[in-house]
């Protein structure tokens, strides 16, 4: 039952315009904008420093898997080319040093609040303001709050009985310690091989004793080419400035590479070798730019899912492993594919076991390791999780966030996931929001595309409300249902709805169904949003 709040009595510690959640890519791009327009803004983030996901992923491997020229921003060509890469996909490291680079850059820091939560938000119907509390007893009177906090946020920690009882250390891997930590001769185990499990499994391989893999679901892998950049590669992409301010917001996603040719079109050489070309790229290519027949037709998606599937089983050649680690019950990309190196190969070494847990699960965490369902108990020295996230909406229901009247958004969204756009919500006026559900992003999406294009809505809707002399904005029901219905006929016509991940939330258990990113293309969002605004915010109530 939704609780109705009495309106904050305490004194607010600091009148604003507009409080954001999060410093990462969305965060500091909406904090540069709306101080460009003369607002009273400040920034409040849980991280220590600005990053977002490039400052809490610091476990072993972490990495672009989109080429760095790409995940940039592209609003001021001084800072783009003031910056060069050090090779196509950088690692964590050199990925939080351009982060930091971009906020002195702009003089962001004065307007931040680090390691700081934001424990709950409430919209007040008398003054038409948000009251927006802090874990360190701080209260904000704001006209504007924003949401910057990240698709994959809120990390699936506490997820197996008694691990408080493990004698040794646990990690969850988006909460890596920022100290060194000790894997060297250790008999380590890891849970979950998506796209970070895979990364931190193919790079500590070499420190440790033995490492046992817990496998349940397999996953479609590319091996990703990572060449280093000279000074001709940083010229070469630097000079693409104006051809990527081009093409990577108007391309399915955001990516420079995009579909060329229908699958009916071509020979079934032609489709091969095209397929092998796209391989042979190293990249995310094969997934996001070779068929788009991929994600809506079964018979193409069967031929190039075996195509990948061979392969992988070149790879293994062990019939066992082929059977744990190569899928055969769901389509290549309709889960997030992960790039890799030698990854495949880890399972061959003899101080490497792969355990499936698909029929005999994780049963519970013991003082000595883990116990499968059948009572098989595999003894570790350290745990790594790598179990993912309540990936779209977790970051925001974790808080207590309540809109007019007193609703509840994680009790609205536990009833049904929804939003206008992806950038606003019913009954919440004046939140307007990033990287949430039915906008693109985490899924087919390169984030700082599709986070720049959202920002850059937020601060134009901002800018017409100070025309109009306005103060509110808020999402219609009747413009939020037409949304979901235009949201959910696109998804409903992919193959991803049709497949359990966390692409619709799969992986919590009583978590409402429904693909959380939008499916139509990052270029199609941005026209239809785009139009929106053109048009005067149609779907939305001005006041």
């Amino acid at each position: 039952m939704t609780q109705t709040l009495e309106p904050a009595t305490e004194a607010a510690t600091r009148r604003l315009d507009a409080v954001i959640i999060g410093a990462g890519v969305a965060g500091l791009y909406q904090l540069h904008q709306l101080r460009g327009l003369g607002l009273d803004v400040l920034a409040i983030d849980a991280a220590g420093d600005v990053g977002g996901t490039w400052w809490w992923n610091t476990y072993p491997g972490a990495r672009f898997d989109s080429e760095a020229y790409i995940y940039q921003y592209l609003f001021d060509e001084d800072l783009y080319k003031d910056w060069s890469w050090s090779q196509r996909f950088p690692g964590q490291e050199e990925i939080h040093r351009w982060m930091v680079y971009v906020a002195d850059r702009l003089d962001l820091r004065r307007d931040i609040s680090f390691s700081t939560y934001v424990t709950g938000a409430e919209w007040n119907d008398d003054t038409q303001r948000w009251t927006v509390r802090t874990d360190t007893g701080e209260v904000f009177d704001t006209q504007y709050f924003i949401t910057c906090a990240g698709m994959l946020s809120a990390p699936l920690e506490n997820v197996f009985e008694g691990q408080d009882t493990f004698e040794g250390p646990i990690f969850h891997t988006s909460r890596w310690p920022r100290e060194q930590v000790d894997l060297d001769g250790k008999r380590v185990g890891v849970v979950g091989i998506g796209a970070t499990g895979i990364q931190v499994i193919q790079t500590i391989v070499d420190r440790v004793a033995d490492l046992t893999v817990f496998v349940r679901t397999p996953q479609y892998v590319l091996p990703m080419h990572n060449p280093a950049y000279d000074e001709t590669d940083v010229t070469a992409y630097k000079d693409r400035f104006e051809e990527l301010c081009e093409k990577l917001p108007n391309t399915f996603t955001g990516f420079e590479y995009d579909f060329e040719h229908a699958w009916a079109d071509l020979t079934p050489d032609e489709r091969l070798a095209r397929l092998e070309d796209i391989y042979a790229n190293g990249s995310l290519k094969l997934w996001l730019a070779s068929f788009a027949e991929i994600f809506f037709d079964v018979d193409v998606s069967e031929e190039v899912s075996e195509f990948v599937r061979q392969k992988m089983r070149d790879r293994l050649q062990d019939p066992e492993l082929i059977d744990l680690l190569v899928p055969t019950d769901y389509g290549f990309g309709t889960h997030r594919v992960p790039l890799e190196t030698n990854y495949l190969e880890v399972y061959r070494r003899e101080h490497v076991h792969a355990v499936g847990v698909r029929d005999n699960p994780v049963a519970r965490i013991r003082p000595e390791g883990i116990e499968l369902a059948d009572g098989t108990v595999h003894e570790l020295d350290v745990i790594i999780l790598a179990t993912g996230f309540d990936a779209g909406t977790g970051s925001l229901t974790r808080m207590d966030i309540r809109g007019r009247g007193g609703r509840s958004l994680t009790e609205d969204w536990g009833r049904d996931i929804r939003s206008m756009m992806g950038l606003a919500v019913h009954g919440y006026p004046n939140l307007l929001t990033t990287a949430i559900p039915l906008a693109p992003s985490a899924a087919l999406c390169n984030m700082t595309t599709c986070l720049q294009q959202q920002t850059e809505w937020i601060t134009g809707a901002i800018k017409h409300l100070q025309a109009q002399g306005k103060q509110v904005i808020e999402a219609t029901a009747e413009g939020e249902e037409e949304w979901v219905l235009h949201h959910d006929e696109t998804a409903n016509a992919t193959l991803i709805s049709k497949t359990d991940s966390w692409y619709l939330g799969s992986n919590i258990e009583g978590k409402p169904r429904r693909v959380l990113s939008y499916t139509g293309g990052v270029g199609e969002y941005r026209r239809r949003t785009l139009a929106v605004a053109a048009d005067g915010y149609p779907g939305f109530d001005i006041r």
